[in-house]
Parts: structure tokens; C-alpha cells; sequence
């Protein structure tokens, strides 16, 4: 078996800065200087567009008195959604220790049917 070489015919070879000018249909070429100056960089602080997030803070550290308890369902709704998902700690700012006695909780409170494990279990 032999194998077959193929060769093709090489394009003629032009220089890459004389590329031919391409038609561009019906409209009327625009001038250069017809559009106004975009601002590069970044945007002064004073502009008014954007609005400044608030920091997000663990509940359970700024107030010591508040304690996670799997018996404490009113407390442990807040954390889960209608659907009745855990909240990730990205959207109520709880920090990771919290969180995760957090989790616990709420789930104990399910097992103990004190939460609904989900939206069709009803009071």
C-alpha cells in the first residue's frame, strides 16, 4: 500500500498590509470623524449609575445571644427558601462555622418534623 501525496496549489502570495477593498453593498461610506469619542478607562465614582452593595454580615456573630437550635423552627425558616432549599451562605451572608450548624439544624428539624422537607408537606 502507497501512500499518495497530495499537493495543493499554494494561493498566490500577496503582502499581508495590501488586502483589496471589499464592496460594502448600498450605503454610503461614513466619514471617519462621525462618531464622538468614547471615554477609556475607568468610570469617575460620582457617576450615579450603580448602586453600592451593602456588606453582607453572619447574624450569629454580630449578635451572640442568638443561638441555632434544631428547635427553634421559626428561626431556621428564614434560612431555607419556599421551595424549602437551604439558603447557601453566598445569599444571607452567614459565615461557614454558622452555616454549617445551620444546616445541621434545619436538618434535624426536618427529620423531627418541625420543617417540611418540601413544599407539598403541609402543616
Amino acid at each position: 500500500m502507497s501512500e499518495d501525496v497530495k499537493t495543493t496549489a499554494a494561493a498566490p502570495a500577496r503582502p499581508q498590509g495590501d488586502r483589496p477593498a471589499r464592496p460594502q453593498g448600498d450605503r454610503p461610506a461614513r466619514p471617519q470623524g462621525d462618531r464622538p469619542a468614547r471615554p477609556q478607562g475607568r468610570r469617575p465614582q460620582g457617576d450615579g449609575g450603580r448602586f453600592q452593595r451593602r456588606r453582607k454580615f453572619c447574624k450569629f456573630c454580630a449578635d451572640t445571644a442568638l443561638t441555632i437550635d434544631h428547635k427553634d423552627p421559626d428561626l431556621l425558616r428564614g434560612f431555607i427558601t419556599e421551595r424549602c432549599k437551604i439558603l447557601p451562605s453566598r445569599v444571607t451572608g452567614t459565615c461557614a462555622k454558622h452555616q454549617r450548624s445551620l444546616t445541621t439544624a434545619v436538618k434535624r428539624a426536618r427529620v423531627l418534623a418541625l420543617l417540611a422537607f418540601t413544599p407539598l408537606h403541609h402543616d
